[in-house]
């Protein structure tokens, strides 16, 4: 019969369950930590699916939505910095001035990183199947959170040579 006087035999499980307790509370305060960005996760692919299907109607406003409507939204790319939505616009209506010169757009590879809970990074590649010739390459793109959802705050995008 165990002595219930002196209950040094379960000191082993007390000590136990000090060192489990801690860990349990941090697993559960990260649960819904975890399940946001779960869903932050979806709500930038959603943002990106969304600009997808309006390149490939050929709508660069409707794709630029998915962009913060700002004049401090900045892009870089081959041919330097464009600062400002209304920059972009204008970047874009030139560079893809029709359907043809937009062709079909497809992103891949994405990866959606965290900085924190109102920012995420985003690692991709953009391929463009055209009849005029394809063109693709990669980019990072830097997302806010809005009131309005996730907004594409920057854009670094660069073109890598096409192999046939």
């Amino acid at each position: 019969m165990p002595n219930t006087a002196n209950p040094r035999h379960l000191q082993p499980i007390a000590v136990a369950l000090l060192a489990v307790l801690p860990l349990l509370a941090v697993l559960a305060l990260s649960l819904p930590a975890q399940s946001d960005s779960f869903a932050d996760e979806r709500a930038i692919r959603d943002v990106l699916t969304t600009q997808q299907a309006a390149w490939n109607r050929a709508d660069i406003p409707a794709f630029l939505q998915g962009y913060w409507n700002s004049p401090d939204l900045t892009f870089a790319g081959s041919d330097g910095f464009v600062r400002g939505y209304d920059g972009l616009l204008q970047r874009y209506q030139k560079s893809y001035p029709d359907a043809a010169a937009m062709g079909q757009l497809d992103f891949s590879g994405l990866e959606v990183r965290s900085l924190g809970p109102d920012a995420a990074m985003v690692l991709g590649h953009w391929h463009l199947k055209r009849s005029i010739g394809d063109a693709g390459g990669v980019f990072t793109l830097i997302f806010r959170r809005f009131p309005t959802g996730w907004r594409i705050i920057h854009d670094h995008t660069s073109a890598q040579k096409q192999t046939p």
